[in-house]
């Protein structure tokens, strides 16, 4: 029977692995369908920027409730996987706590530790299950998470419950069958320090009923995180994984700062300096100006995209949204990841990419929210995890002006401003300074 048991594990556990590594594979293909970025520089900033943002959540810290309750799911989820490695093992090797003869009376403290941070765990996620189906916290109910995102939410942090829940009661189970001297069940030497509040409410069960329960127990949470495991590449909480690469490769200049069009710099170059024009006609001519689609955003664009935690901390202090206009900096993220996932399911089916006759812009990101944008920068201030909204909005916005002359009238208006008189203002570069001789004839 035991040998059945492992067996079935080993098979179980070689499926979780090998489809979440095809998953693994699309997300990696679709980030690369966006543009080489060139993002190499500087890495001990960066390296300080996977420490203080992804590590120690920096930003998050600026909501001091929301902040602890998810440093405490975090550190759960990554301190209580430690302890998977031993049930990986024993399931394996056909073991039961494989560690405990060897660490002694650290074991129980470990395990102890342990199960406090899977008790917090298992108490953060039940209120933030309340903070969004019972408070209704407002960037928690915006129209863009309606349907599937929602859902999505829900569905983790009962499942993380769940998981936590079945984790304690194995241990509580484990520790009344130690105390019968059940063959198999290794006596660690005394009660974990949360379980053991549980297992005597177990005390009217005999061993047959207890092994039952500490069996399903453990399938339950082991098959649960193989499950978790493939659901996560599905689901917004893939920013467990790619924070710290998007960290990483965060934007170090300042906020502020924007990025020129390369393009549109050589096109005043090579009319001022003919010479260092391509004589190739093909070379000269660029492919487009902005973006349009996914593919024409960076590969880093297309990463912030599957980071995105969707916690909506960019809508709520985007003064655009505050003042009922349309744009949301989460819906964008939202937007122009399932477009790129649209484009990985043609790929998948076609072999290579068949034109669906469909865009990232209008199709997915309309021109009222485009234009809604003041480029403040308090989107990309705010994400605990330094995505870039702001970028993709540009990008957008500059192909609307200057592939398809879409731009409101003020706008058009400035634009000849800047054209004739090198300013926004309608007035002549030689009377610009007139307001000064003004003021020293007065």
């Amino acid at each position: 029977m035991q040998i059945v048991q492992q067996i079935l594990f080993v098979l179980l556990a070689a499926a979780a692995v090998f489809l979440f590594a095809r998953k693994v594979r699309e997300i990696r293909r679709n980030i690369k369908l966006g543009k080489d970025a060139g993002i190499n520089d500087n890495p001990s900033a960066r390296w300080r920027n996977v420490l203080l943002l992804a590590f120690g959540q920096k930003k998050m810290f600026k909501r001091m409730t929301p902040a602890i309750l998810h440093f405490f799911v975090y550190a759960g989820f990554v301190i209580i996987n430690i302890e998977i490695l031993e049930i990986i093992l024993d399931g394996i090797f056909g073991t039961h706590r494989l560690f405990a003869p060897y660490l002694g009376g650290l074991y129980n403290i470990l395990i102890g530790c342990f199960e406090i941070l899977a008790a917090l765990v298992l108490v953060s996620c039940a209120i933030f299950l309340v903070r969004r189906n019972i408070l209704k916290l407002k960037r928690l109910n915006q129209g863009e998470l309606n349907g599937w995102p929602k859902t999505d939410a829900n569905a983790i942090l009962i499942t993380e419950i769940v998981l936590m829940a079945l984790l304690l009661t194995m241990n509580a189970a484990d520790y009344n069958l130690q105390q019968m001297n059940v063959h198999h069940y290794y006596n660690t030497g005394g009660p974990f320090w949360v379980s053991g509040l549980i297992a005597p409410l177990l005390s009217g069960m005999g061993e047959g009923g207890l092994v039952a329960l500490e069996r399903t127990c453990w399938w339950l949470h082991i098959a649960g995180i193989f499950a978790f495991l493939n659901y996560l590449p599905y689901s917004k909480h893939l920013h467990i994984v790619l924070a710290f690469p998007n960290a990483y490769y965060a934007k170090l200049v300042p906020q502020g700062k924007m990025d020129n069009m390369k393009d549109i710099q050589n096109e005043v170059l090579y009319m001022m300096e003919p010479d260092k024009a391509p004589t190739d006609a093909a070379a000269a001519e660029p492919h487009r100006f902005g973006a349009k689609d996914v593919n024409d955003l960076s590969w880093k664009n297309l990463m912030d995209a599957y980071s995105c935690t969707e916690c909506g901390r960019c809508t709520a202090v985007c003064p655009a949204n505050i003042t009922g206009k349309k744009l949301s900096p989460r819906k964008i993220m939202m937007d122009t990841r399932d477009r790129m996932e649209e484009m990985g399911r043609n790929i998948d089916q076609n072999k290579e990419f068949v034109d669906d006759g469909k865009s990232l812009l209008h199709d997915y990101i309309s021109t009222e929210e485009l234009r809604a944008c003041t480029t403040c920068n308090a989107c990309v201030e705010a994400c605990p995890v330094s995505i870039d909204p702001l970028s993709i909005i540009l990008q957008l916005r500059r192909n609307l002006v200057m592939e398809e002359s879409n731009a409101p009238q003020e706008w058009n208006m400035m634009f000849g401003n800047i054209e004739n008189n090198m300013a926004p203002w309608k007035f002549s570069p030689d009377d610009r300074d007139k307001w000064a001789q003004e003021l020293a004839e007065a």
